[in-house]
């Protein structure tokens, strides 16, 4: 009997605990119907107001002192290309498809941000680094990327910015984000970045 005490006021005791929490509400962060959601933030992709915690954004140090930048992450579909300050510092990167420098459709949002910016600040200079993933000869990465660079460079002046407020850099596999030998890391590899050098 008494070795079953024990045991039975601790079965009691984490029940009650648990019955505590019954009474509160679900956080809007984890309550989820349907399928296994993402938080948008982990994938790369801008985060919704409604996700968002102020106190952390104001005081982040990407709010104030970031310089705008080019897409990450693939934008949503139907959002024309309204972007603020913060977006521009956030959406920095454009991503490839393996031996490729196609833009595709998904970074045209930000690239427009990118060029409303230097439309409205005709001193602002930009660099694009155009980058490869490590599966190619060097002098073929380094081809890659400076073609990846060049069609980001045609879509920000396609959309107003002018030839002279943007230089092309590449970087072939020199300069990767993520340094395996994985699907995962090749793919943050294959990108050109918006580097932003002068701002007005």
């Amino acid at each position: 009997m008494r070795a079953t005490l024990p045991a039975t006021l601790l079965l009691s005791t984490l029940l009650a605990a648990c019955g505590t929490f019954r009474d509160q509400p679900p956080s809007k962060h984890i309550s989820q119907s349907g399928q296994l959601k993402v938080h948008p933030g982990l994938l790369g992709q801008p985060v919704p107001a409604e996700l968002q915690d102020p106190q952390r954004a104001a005081n982040s140090p990407t709010a104030a002192n970031s310089a705008p930048a080019a897409s990450a992450a693939p934008a949503a579909a139907g959002s024309a290309a309204k972007m603020d300050q913060a977006g521009l510092r956030t959406q920095r990167s454009v991503y490839f498809d393996y031996n490729s420098a196609t833009v595709r459709s998904e970074f045209d949002p930000a690239l427009q941000a990118h060029a409303r910016y230097l439309t409205a600040n005709p001193k602002s200079r930009v660099r694009v680094e155009g980058n490869a993933d490590d599966r190619g000869a060097p002098d073929f990465n380094a081809r890659l990327g400076l073609k990846r660079a060049e069609n980001v460079r045609q879509v920000l002046i396609g959309h107003g910015a002018t030839e002279k407020q943007i230089t092309l850099k590449t970087l072939g596999e020199s300069q990767p984000k993520l340094k395996g030998r994985d699907e995962e890391s090749w793919a943050e590899n294959r990108r050109a970045d918006v580097v932003y050098e002068k701002e007005e």
